[in-house]
């Protein structure tokens, strides 16, 4: 099967998965413009994305981590189609349908839909602050997508979301199987003096510990509260030999998910 990945900027990306396209994290502010992140806090954004809504191609849906102004910016609210499915947090779920996403469906952790034949996607858990702190942050999830083309195994991808590295992150594979990709946000967020995305050496744990054939880091430059640029990323898997794993990409750049 084939499966590519085209990065936009911050975590959205175009996932081809076979004949199927699903969209993640639509932000398509431009450079200078600040996303609101919640209490109180702002981020300015550094980079310009690498395509607007109206270059899109047909989608099949949206995949969203969670509701932060990095993640779902007022042009992607304005300009998406509103009937697109976007699978999200249920607390995200509940403010799309607000804003007239009437498609929009907030998952469980473990709940799995089916959107197009053979693509199945699992909500897989996340955790976006330290336990003392979750209730600064939103609900945030990971999501599994799994792509069959009916012709042998399904191909597997975990898209991450903004979650922190933590150990029984293993459940992922755990319970759904072995990872052909990994779509990792990275970053080291700072947030209220709080780190809430991983820095490069959790991206590295994270790889050790669930084991893609491919990663592809996103989500590391796009924000000044990113404080963990991607080369720490890469020098932390080349220093544990993870190097020949790891598949950066460019804004406007496509990169293959097979190994």
């Amino acid at each position: 099967m084939e499966a590519t990945l085209e990065f936009i900027g911050t975590a959205t990306t175009l996932l081809r998965l076979g004949g199927q396209t699903l969209l993640t994290d639509p932000d398509f502010r431009p450079r200078g413009k600040r996303a609101y992140l919640g209490n109180g806090l702002f981020s300015k954004r550094r980079t310009d994305p690498a395509k607007q809504p109206d270059a899109l191609p047909p989608l099949d849906g949206v995949l969203l981590s969670h509701l932060h102004g990095d993640h779902f910016d007022p042009v992607a609210r304005e300009r998406l189609d509103r009937d697109l499915p976007i699978l999200t947090t249920p607390a995200a779920g509940r403010k799309l349908g607000r804003w007239g996403f009437g498609m929009a469906h907030g998952m469980q952790t473990w709940e799995t839909t089916t959107l197009a034949d053979g693509l199945r996607v699992t909500s897989v858990p996340g955790e976006h602050a330290p336990s003392y702190a979750r209730a600064l942050l939103p609900p945030v999830m990971g999501t599994v997508v799994e792509a069959s083309d009916g012709a042998g195994p399904p191909f597997r991808v975990y898209i991450t979301g903004d979650t922190l590295f933590r150990p029984w992150l293993r459940d992922v594979t755990d319970r759904l199987g072995p990872l052909d990709a990994m779509v990792i946000h990275l970053g080291g967020t700072r947030a209220l003096g709080l780190l809430v995305t991983m820095d490069g050496d959790q991206g590295a744990d994270l790889v050790e510990l669930v084991g893609p054939s491919v990663t592809v880091p996103v989500h590391y430059d796009d924000y000044t509260v990113f404080r963990s640029p991607l080369g720490d990323f890469l020098e932390a898997c080349r220093s544990r030999g993870l190097a020949g794993r790891i598949r950066p990409v460019g804004r406007g750049e496509t990169v293959s998910l097979t190994s």
